[in-house]
This record gives structure tokens, sequence and C-alpha cells, in this order.
């Protein structure tokens, strides 16, 4: 069987020491924004497109690294992490994998107001990294989400 693989992005959006997390609607589990990258976008741009989509929220990608440049090339922001994740998997093979850049964000407030069609505010809760510990996510999730929390607040 071959494999397929997309790129997606993720972005763990924080305020106030929590990061939010909704119920994906075709997965079951507990997750931050994110989605495919689309076809001519960066996955930096894709990390926002989806938070903005999915919450209504503006984030702040919170970025490390020099701004390198020259007359043909820059530097874009940088994923926190890459992830391999297989979406499909049928007797033991994988069909499909997401090759995930996670990215980490701030965002102003926690009034989640999504766009049309995406899943309406109560699908979303902020998490603090208590809550994190004590949810029913993805050991990743979990990681990630308090790595984020940890980031914004220095």
């Amino acid at each position: 069987m071959e494999t397929t693989r997309h790129f997606t992005a993720t972005v763990y959006l924080v305020a106030d020491g929590a990061t939010a997390l909704h119920d994906h609607p075709g997965l079951g589990i507990r997750l931050p924004p994110g989605g495919h990258v689309d076809r001519g976008e960066l996955p930096h741009e894709a990390a926002l497109r989806e938070a903005r989509e999915e919450t209504g929220l503006e984030p702040t990608l919170l970025t490390e690294g020099d701004d390198v440049r020259s007359e043909t090339a820059r530097a874009i922001p940088r994923p926190r992490h890459l992830m391999l994740a297989d979406v499909n998997v049928c007797d033991g093979e994988v069909g499909h994998q997401h090759i995930d850049h996670v990215y980490y964000a701030t965002v102003e407030h926690r009034e989640i107001d999504p766009a049309p069609g995406e899943p309406g505010p109560d699908a979303w809760a902020w998490y603090d990294p208590a809550a994190l510990r004590g949810a029913d996510v993805d050991p990743d999730v979990e990681q990630l989400g308090i790595e984020a929390i940890e980031t914004a607040g220095r």
C-alpha cells in the first residue's frame, strides 16, 4: 500500500495561561485549531488562517530565530515541532499521514467566535497545565499544550 502524505499546520493558542482545544468533529478527540496547508500557502499562513476560521481570534505567532534575508530568499516562521500523524491505518498498513507543522501563538482574549460553518464556541474549552494533565487528551496534545503555555509565559 502506498502512503499518501499531506502537509498540515496546527497552532496552540495561549491566553491568560491556558490553551484552547476543541472537540474535532471527524476524529472524536480534542485538538487545537489546525488543518491542511492549501495550495500556494505556507505552513505558518495555514496555521494563522485555520486559527482565525476556527476561533475568530487573531493570533500572534511566537517565533524564534533571526530574520535572515537576501534579494532572493527570506526566512519564514519556523514551527516549534514537526509531527508525523497516522491518519488512516488498515490491517497494520498506514495509508495516509499528516506532516504537521506545530506553532505556538498568543491571543489577546478567550472569546471564541468561529466563522460560519465551523463548530460553535461550545465545542471549545481553555486548558491550563493542570487541566491538561487531568484531561482525556492524547499525550502529545498535553505535552505541546503545556510547552506552548510555558513558552508564552516567558
